[in-house]
């Protein structure tokens, strides 16, 4: 069932998100759902909170990004085959070399800007059968798990711009929160 996206100004995009457990009620049903939600609106990673859910769980499929040519043969390779599941995920360590990146967001419809977030990432999570992974990335996979990662912590990508960028995009930004912006997807605005 495809979910509608969560658009900016919701509170439950602000929230620390709580863990679950492998007894979660209906998760095998909430992650189809994610899924064909995410596809849908073309995304390449879906949080629960962009879909009302303040629990600790992402998705990502990269692969869309495996066809820009402007990456090297190796990157693309990795981003084609990388789709996975996050259950409470724990992001252990980080390098100090960043990077920058032109990043949207499903829930912040219309808006792109450059990013700069670390370039490689260790991360702990389970996956959707409940097993225990440890993980090293680096990239644009690093980067997606990142931006995916910041959203059961309550951040959105432009709280990481800087103050001139957030003053300019101020009037678009509460527009999306009361309802005033086209997507080609189904979204829920929210209603104080």
């Amino acid at each position: 069932m495809i979910l509608p996206i969560i658009a900016y100004g919701n509170p439950v995009l602000r929230k620390k998100c709580e863990i679950i457990s492998k007894n979660y009620k209906g998760l095998s049903k909430l992650i189809s759902n994610m899924w064909e939600t995410m596809y849908a609106s073309s995304g390449v990673g879906l949080a629960a909170p962009q879909i009302g859910l303040s629990i600790r769980m992402f998705i990502v499929d990269a692969s869309p990004f495996s066809e820009d040519d402007k990456l090297d043969i190796v990157e693309r390779t990795n981003l084609s085959t990388f789709k996975k599941v996050f259950i409470n995920p724990k992001l252990i360590a980080t390098t100090n070399e960043l990077n920058t990146f032109n990043e949207g967001c499903l829930s912040i419809p219309d808006i792109r800007e450059d990013v700069v977030r670390e370039n490689e990432i260790l991360i702990k999570y389970y996956d959707e059968n409940f097993i225990k992974h440890e993980l090293k990335l680096n990239g644009l996979r690093a980067r997606v798990v990142q931006h995916e990662f910041d959203h059961i912590q309550g951040v959105l990508f432009t709280d990481k711009l800087s103050v001139f960028k957030k003053k300019l995009l101020k009037s678009k930004l509460n527009n999306i929160s009361k309802g005033k912006v086209k997507s080609d997807y189904s979204m829920s605005f929210y209603k104080k």
